[in-house]
């Protein structure tokens, strides 16, 4: 061991004060890749989780037309599915599904099971849809031949440009596998106001990540306190304050717990009718 003596005592406490600097900046250094490490295995954990997703089993059949055309409108309360942010890729969902509206405006990943109908399946194919609509029972058939919306099965009535994504027109109904999934739209939330005075009928559409709303606020301009409106149906939200000539907020609340909020969205001039695209997204 080598013994350094210092004649000059400033000297050494010079040298002993660079030496905790420069072990002072290789702690900072070995913290911060400490921390980097910690931020990447939790980014991978949260990918896995959605990558890892339960798969569940059910099967899909299509309505529609060939254009989508007789899948606009429907038991969620969508108009036109494109301005609404939904396009042709859509579905209805049978009542264990549709959890009367609760789910209008989920995404779901569906994948044809060739292991059981490869000659009808695409393989190498998966489409997300949204859902948009109800596929009713019918208890005049049995459940596994033509009453494939009857409880408790899970169903996937899909717009049929959807369903030829996956599989062949004429296979009629497929064995799926389904898991929920989260939603990307483009641009933000749009909110339609329809109804009359002392009732505001909103319709909330082009929602991001779970895409299915759980709870929703509004407030006028000359309000002090946030209401909560009621689900009329689907994804109509209602409020019965007289509202006329008040710029409007809207706080949006999915199913996951997430909350955004979307401040005078609608000007104070606005009328029944009109449509108003916020700033917001999840």
């Amino acid at each position: 061991m080598k013994v350094l003596i210092y004649k000059n005592p400033q000297e050494s406490i010079i040298i002993l004060s660079t030496k905790l600097r420069n072990f002072e900046i290789k702690e900072m250094e070995r913290l911060m890749i400490l921390s980097g490490v910690v931020m990447l295995v939790g980014l991978f954990t949260s990918q896995l989780r959605v990558a890892s997703a339960k798969w569940e089993k059910a099967h899909a059949t299509f309505y529609g037309g060939s254009d989508a055309s007789g899948t606009m409108g429907g038991a969620c309360g969508y108009g036109d599915l494109y301005t609404d942010g939904y396009g042709i890729k859509t579905t209805a969902l049978s009542t264990a599904l549709f959890k009367d509206g609760k789910s209008c405006g989920g995404c779901y990943q569906i994948v044809c099971d060739a292991s059981q109908v490869p000659q009808w399946c695409l393989r190498g194919t998966s489409i997300t849809v949204t859902a948009t609509n109800f596929c009713p029972p019918n208890f005049d058939l049995p459940s596994d031949n033509g009453g494939w919306c009857n409880p408790p099965r899970p169903h996937f009535d899909m717009s049929q440009p959807a369903f030829e994504m996956i599989a062949k027109y004429k296979a009629g109904i497929v064995p799926i596998f389904y898991r929920k999934v989260g939603c990307k739209r483009s641009g933000g939330i749009r909110f339609t106001i329809n109804g009359k005075d002392y009732f505001e009928l909103v319709l909330i559409s082009n929602i991001g990540g779970p895409g299915d709303i759980s709870k929703v606020w509004i407030k006028g301009s000359k309000m002090k306190k946030w209401e909560t409106m009621s689900r009329n149906w689907g994804v109509n939200w209602q409020s019965l304050s007289y509202l006329n000539g008040q710029s409007l907020s809207f706080r949006v609340q999915l199913s996951n717990g997430k909350t955004h909020t979307a401040i005078n969205v609608a000007p104070s001039g606005w009328s029944f009718g009109q449509s108003f695209i916020s700033k917001i997204q999840f």
